[in-house]
């Protein structure tokens, strides 16, 4: 049965636009980044369905527009409206480095699979890179696009997509920064993108209302799916490969099975505009922040 386990009506004092859920074994830790310029950690309680807040990581100066979490879960990625990129230790709540980025030329954030490096977009259209370990900029990776909304690593590290405000996906290939796909798939800015947990397939999450999916290796469309009555801002994989979340504009959350091309729930608990989303590692929970202030948590019975 699909349910909405915790609520935390105000866990910032402002909009909450990033969320993201540890699939460490240890830890069942979340972090949260909001317009307030906090990054906040939280653990879950499966015996009392609650988030209990552990830390506040302090240090931007303005909103927080993305986070990341590596694959040890022991270390964070956040990106603000401050141009700084910073990484924290999430076991002792300290920051690890500062990147200075340079004006509009950081905006969402990932981490590569080994944990190296982050990637960001920028306003110019380029995918910089900086390796977590001295934040040097690697080559930047130019899509001669507009500005970069999103950025996403394959699990499998081959391959970086990004989109922006052009509607198109570029497809990257890790190993030689060559170009492979350029796409022409929306006639709006594209908000998200997030790679199947096989690598196979990748979504895109758009102003347009929709939500398409793609054959990673070729980027042939593969699913174009509706629901949504409002710009599509997040989506997420679940573990399993098959399922899916969205967020919108709409105020909504929406879980998805791919292979049927159907919407099995829709969560409609935000007051306002859902910015984020992610599964935990069971793919049993699911995360949702929004402009409310508010972070839910949800249960998918897969």
């Amino acid at each position: 049965m699909f349910k909405t386990l915790c609520k935390l009506p105000t866990a910032h004092e402002d909009s909450v636009w990033a969320v993201c859920w540890s699939h460490n074994e240890q830890d069942d830790d979340v972090i949260s980044g909001s317009v307030d310029g906090l990054v906040r950690t939280w653990r879950w309680n499966p015996q009392t369905n609650t988030l209990d807040s552990k830390f506040k990581l302090e240090g931007h100066r303005m909103g927080i527009v993305s986070v990341d979490i590596d694959f040890s879960g022991k270390v964070a990625v956040s990106s603000s409206l401050d141009s700084h990129i910073r990484l924290w230790d999430l076991e002792n709540a300290k920051l690890l480095r500062t990147i200075d980025a340079g004006p509009v030329n950081s905006w969402s954030v990932a981490f590569s699979p080994d944990g190296r490096f982050v990637a960001t977009g920028s306003g110019t259209g380029d995918i910089n890179v900086y390796a977590t370990e001295d934040g040097k900029l690697q080559t930047p990776l130019a899509t001669r696009g507009q500005f970069l909304l999103t950025v996403a690593f394959s699990p499998n590290g081959k391959l970086l997509a990004s989109g922006g405000n052009d509607g198109l996906i570029n497809l990257f290939e890790v190993s030689t920064g060559k170009l492979l796909h350029k796409v022409e798939a929306h006639n709006m800015p594209i908000r998200q993108l997030a790679f199947s947990p096989d690598s196979q397939t990748l979504l895109s999450a758009s102003d347009d209302n929709l939500i398409k999916a793609y054959d990673a290796t070729h980027a042939h469309i593969a699913a174009t799916l509706s629901g949504h009555t409002s710009r599509v801002l997040a989506v997420a994989w679940s573990p399993d490969n098959h399922h899916f979340a969205s967020a919108s504009s709409d105020k909504t959350v929406k879980v998805w099975n791919l292979n049927a091309r159907q919407c099995l729930h829709t969560f409609d608990e935000h007051s306002d505009q859902v910015w984020s989303v992610c599964f935990d590692r069971s793919g049993k929970r699911l995360v949702s922040a929004a402009d409310d202030g508010a972070i839910h948590v949800h249960e998918c019975p897969f």
